[in-house]
């Protein structure tokens, strides 16, 4: 069952070419069991009928300001408040501009302007109107106010112009408003909880100048913590080098080898949910030199002892205060699920995310993922995802794992 399955949609639909993409949407949303109220304004009429809408939406397509029968039951109030979220797909540059300046002229921004429920807006405009400073400015204003974007998309425009400014496509904004459920249920778990996450590599000197290291960008980690954070958990990142912005509102602890991940990662503790989503290298040198390693003139290759790095997922899961729920990962290249088993017992985790990330799959150091999850119980599939969407149904899931632990 999808997560949007009896929920109520107000979708308003505001005037632009891409406002067909929102047929689609209607459908899609319809699809997983949810309703869908729809709103048009003057200027979506000349793109879209609202007979087409009505017919998709199964609904009585609204947007006269001065409908007696509704306003006499102040139907623009009605509406902006009996809806578990709005969607403006497409939002154009000047709805988007009359959203932040408070303007209510017509039933959409009337019914804007009088909401308290939670609005995600998808914009859609030529690329010079987004670029435009007013245009970013009024964008500033609604994310300040708590309004959540989704897109817009680079590519070719309906003017033959190319860059950002296309609508998202009505999956990815499916996935917003997946996303945005996902993250109220987790909260009504996560609040308060203290997750700890580890990403990133980790650097291993080999000299001052040298170190031993692998291809983790930290993305799928950092969309974790992320995730986390909006699902109102109290979040401590614990983070190798990587070339990431540091996430608003998440106590963030940067470090560079394995062994100052793991003491960074002991002096967290305690916490509810530690998820191990770093690349941490498998062995250090040994005989790391204080200075840099030249060529030798007789052409000698120095010689270099491995020894083994901590197993921070282990050394937490066998802890006196390991958490609740321990989350580890396991990325491979070959016998990914059996390799995932094995760790599972190993490091005494109550999950392992599997992904492959040989060469090939362009996971490691990507924005996308195709991870199994392995538990005592079996092992489940997902189908390739961005990391943000994988992050946001790792979260559902650990959520409801956590409840399910402290019932």
């Amino acid at each position: 069952m999808s997560i949007l399955s009896g929920k109520k949609i107000l979708l308003i639909i505001s005037g632009g070419i891409a406002a067909y993409k929102s047929l689609d949407l209607i459908r899609r949303i319809r699809e997983r069991d949810a309703s869908v109220q729809v709103i048009l304004t003057n200027s979506a009429i000349q793109f879209i009928t609202p007979l087409s809408v009505a017919t998709l939406s199964g609904e009585p397509v609204l947007g006269d300001l001065f409908d007696l029968t509704r306003e006499s039951e102040i139907g623009h109030i009605e509406l902006s408040r009996s809806a578990d979220i709005i969607l403006v797909a497409p939002a154009t540059a000047n709805l988007i501009a009359k959203m932040a300046h408070g303007l209510a002229d017509d039933l959409a921004t009337t019914t804007l302007l009088a909401t308290d429920t939670p609005v995600i807006v998808a914009p859609a405009m030529n690329v010079r109107m987004w670029e435009h400073p007013a245009t970013q400015r009024n964008l500033s204003t609604l994310k300040s106010d708590g309004i959540e974007l989704v897109g817009p998309d680079k590519g070719t425009m309906a003017c033959n112009e190319y860059g950002m400014g296309r609508l998202s496509e009505p999956l990815e904004m499916i996935a917003a408003l997946e996303k945005h459920f996902e993250a109220r249920k987790s909260s009504s778990v996560l609040d308060g909880k203290h997750v700890l996450i580890t990403a990133g590599p980790t650097h291993e000197p080999i000299d001052p100048v040298r170190y031993l290291a692998n291809k983790s960008s930290g993305k799928q980690g950092y969309a974790l913590a992320r995730a986390a954070r909006d699902a109102g958990a109290r979040v401590t990142l614990i983070t190798g080098p990587v070339a990431l912005d540091e996430p608003e509102n998440i106590k963030t602890v940067r470090v560079t080898t394995a062994e100052e991940m793991l003491q960074a990662t002991l002096h967290a503790l305690p916490a509810d949910i530690a998820i191990f989503a770093a690349a941490v290298a498998d062995w250090r040198v040994a005989n790391s030199s204080d200075d840099k390693i030249k060529k030798q003139a007789n052409g000698k290759i120095p010689v270099m002892e491995f020894i083994e790095n901590p197993d921070i997922a282990k050394t937490v899961g066998h802890h006196k205060n390991r958490p609740a729920l321990v989350i580890g990962f396991a990325a491979e290249t070959r016998d990914l699920k059996s390799s995932a088993r094995l760790k599972l017992q190993k490091k005494g985790a109550d999950l392992i995310v599997a992904n492959d990330v040989s060469p090939s799959t362009g996971i490691m150091g990507g924005d996308h993922n195709r991870v199994s999850l392995v538990t005592a119980n079996g092992i489940e599939d997902w189908d390739q995802m961005d990391k943000t969407r994988v992050a946001s149904l790792l979260i559902a899931r650990f959520a409801d794992m956590l409840e399910s632990k402290n019932a």
